[in-house]
């Protein structure tokens, strides 16, 4: 969601990127041929702000976003969160490139990815943790190696 309507460096979506987001939405489901109730666009605005809007400030925060997504997405979010500067993104490379190999392999992947699910308090077994590592890997991968170099894994 973020990536489709990034907010100006607020951190929040808002106005026109939520009703942007809503118009989206609603062709995805026209062209999914789902049929959409008759309701207008505004009162689908105020329905979705009135169940995640928590702080009723009439805008979407990353915290608010990071509750409505599926897990999948929410620890990327909590990641854009967590390294938000290119330092800190440097600091998190050294402390989970453990063998310094230049590459972040499958299993420090993974303990970067149980410590991201721990830090946002959401709960995780290790099949799930498997499963996420290697999704990482399919979206990120780019070269099929197994491994994510640091082209890959800035991105």
């Amino acid at each position: 969601l973020m990536r489709f309507f990034p907010p100006p460096g607020n951190g929040y979506i808002e106005g026109k990127e939520l009703e942007n987001f809503f118009q989206e939405l609603e062709s995805a489901r026209k062209g999914a041929g789902v049929d959409s109730k008759k309701d207008n666009l505004g009162d689908k605005m105020k329905e979705f702000m009135h169940k995640y809007d928590k702080n009723a400030d009439g805008k979407i925060e990353m915290a608010e976003l990071a509750q409505i997504l599926p897990t999948e997405e929410n620890f990327l979010l909590c990641f854009r969160q967590h390294v938000g500067s290119s330092s800190e993104f440097m600091e998190a490379w050294r402390r989970y490139d453990t063998d310094r190999s230049g590459y972040i392999e499958a299993n420090e992947l993974k303990g970067f990815l149980s410590d991201l699910l721990k830090k946002a308090n959401r709960p995780y077994d290790e099949p799930k943790l498997q499963e996420y590592t290697q999704t990482i890997l399919r979206m990120f991968d780019m070269n099929g190696d197994g491994k994510l170099g640091l082209s890959e894994m800035s991105r």
